[in-house]
Parts: structure tokens; sequence; C-alpha cells
């Protein structure tokens, strides 16, 4: 699904399976239990977001369901339990629920549900409220326009960092015109150092990128530093940032792109090297095995 393989774990009869797999193969899945929409989020994988609608008439999502579908999946629940509203935390119908199942992240829409207000709830949970920052989220974020408040850390798993990463969620889901991503100098060494961010530099690091050549720093929160409030911390930050208080600089490395790219050329040199190394093993076992028929022969 979606270029993905996953497991199908629906029913073998024929009419049942046609049933099934038509739920999927549909721009907006049709849902009527409560067993039914765990099988569906199980089924659907935990690769891209999922959306799901509760009380809500699938016409007012097909729409975006079709101009989303390579990037997330979609349905509408017409039968449901207080239970399910309970598990995913919404209180009154409709109400569209966007679930990051990877990030055990989820948000509710309540409306309105008409025109750009559903699409920019559709596009703005494409990601998670916070965003974990690799090779692949590099790609995603590449195709969200908005800024990034980019955090830097000593170690992702750290305890400290877990915790600030809740704080920066908080944040996110009052400024949802950024995106909010953190990255740890033990996970990605190399991509922090394009900010100046070094082994010796006092983290973790606030910063605002525009995901090109430049990103600027508020003056006074370079860094959130001592044991003050994290949260009161990053508010000020933001207030700072948006009264323009800020100072610009340049990435030290390439662009957005040209970072991926560059990614991307040298684990194709790697590759190339891997199959040139292959096929120079495998090129001299015919002559030795034309060999080895002679002295037979002999």
């Amino acid at each position: 699904m979606h270029g993905v393989p996953i497991d199908y774990n629906g029913p073998r009869k024929a009419d049942l399976l046609v049933r099934y797999l038509r739920k999927f193969v549909a721009p907006v899945s049709i849902i009527e239990s409560d067993s039914a929409i765990h099988q569906f989020i199980e089924s659907a994988g935990k690769q891209f977001p999922i959306f799901i609608g509760f009380g809500l008439n699938e016409s007012v999502v097909v729409e975006f369901a079709r101009k989303y579908k390579k990037k997330a999946w979609f349905s509408v629940a017409k039968d449901f339990s207080e239970e399910v509203m309970i598990t995913y935390d919404f209180d009154k119908v409709p109400a569209l629920v966007a679930l990051h199942s990877k990030y055990n992240e989820q948000s509710v829409f309540y409306g309105p549900f008409d025109g750009e207000f559903l699409e920019d709830f559709i596009k703005q949970n494409q990601l998670p409220l916070v965003v974990p920052i690799n090779f692949e989220t590099l790609k995603q974020l590449n195709d969200d326009k908005r800024k990034i408040v980019l955090t830097i850390v000593e170690d992702e798993m750290d305890q400290n960092s877990l915790a600030l990463a809740k704080t920066l969620r908080a944040a996110a889901n009052a400024n949802h015109d950024l995106v909010f991503g953190y990255v740890g100098v033990k996970q990605w060494e190399e991509f922090v150092e394009t900010f100046n961010v070094n082994k010796g530099s006092e983290l973790p690091k606030i910063m605002v990128w525009d995901g090109t050549d430049e990103y600027q720093i508020v003056e006074g929160f370079e860094s959130l530093n001592g044991d003050d409030n994290k949260g009161s911390q990053i508010s000020r930050f933001l207030e700072g940032y948006r009264e323009g208080r800020t100072i610009t600089k340049r990435v030290s490395g390439p662009s957005f792109m040209g970072f991926i790219n560059s990614l991307i050329g040298i684990r194709t040199v790697y590759l190339i090297v891997f199959v040139v190394a292959v096929l120079m093993l495998i090129h001299p076992l015919p002559s030795k095995a034309k060999k080895a028929r002679s002295r037979c022969r002999l």
C-alpha cells in the first residue's frame, strides 16, 4: 500500500477478501465497528499518518483523500462506541482524528470542515508535532513549507532530552504555523555541525531554520540553559522570534536539498563500490572453472 509492503491479515474467502481490500484501495475507507477501526489501524501500519472521521460524511474528506492518498490513510467510522471516543480523545462529533502510530501521537479537529481549514489540518498533520530529524524525515520536511524550530541536544535518548521533547510538543500544539524538530549530536554529528554546533557547544541549542541556507537565533535565547523552566524559555524564544529580535546566520554546509542530495550521492558511491567489488570476485570464477575442467580431461 502506498508503495510500501505490508502484511495481509484479512479474511481468505474471495468475497470477504475483495471487500477487505476495497477498504484500502478506495480513497476513503468506510469502517462500521470498533473492531474494524482497530483492524484498519493495525493493517495500515506505522509508515503513514492515519485520518479517521467520526460522525463525518465521507464526501467531506474524499477530495483531500485523493490529493494526499500517497502520503496518508483516510477512513470514516460510521458506528463506534464511547470507548472509542475515550481511546482517541475526542468528546463530540463530527471530529477528524489524526494518528501517528509510529510516534504515539494524535490530534483532533472539530471543524470547520470546509475549505482551507480542513486542508490546513491535514497538511500540518502529515508530520508529528515534534519531528526527530533523520535522513527520512528531512525528505518529508522538504515537502512542508513551514519554517522549522530546530532544537539540538547532546543525545536524543537521554532522559532530559526526552522530557524536553514533551515540552516542545506542547509548544508545537500552540504554534501550528511552525514545524518543531530535534536532533542529537550523538545521533547525527555531521548534520548538526552545519549549524556551527560541536561537542563543546552549550546545549540544548534552539533556532529557527528556513530549510535552505539560513537560520535565525533569538537574542539572549540561543541555548536553553540552566534549571529554569524549559517551557517558559521556549515561549520567550518564540515571542522574540515573532517580534523580530533575531540574528540571521548561514549554515556552514550545504542547503536543505543539497544536504539530502549529498547523502544520496554518498550512498550511491558506496553502492557502486560494492557492486564493482562483487563483480571482481565473480569474474575470475569462470576461468577457474574452465581450468579445472581442463585438468579433468588430462
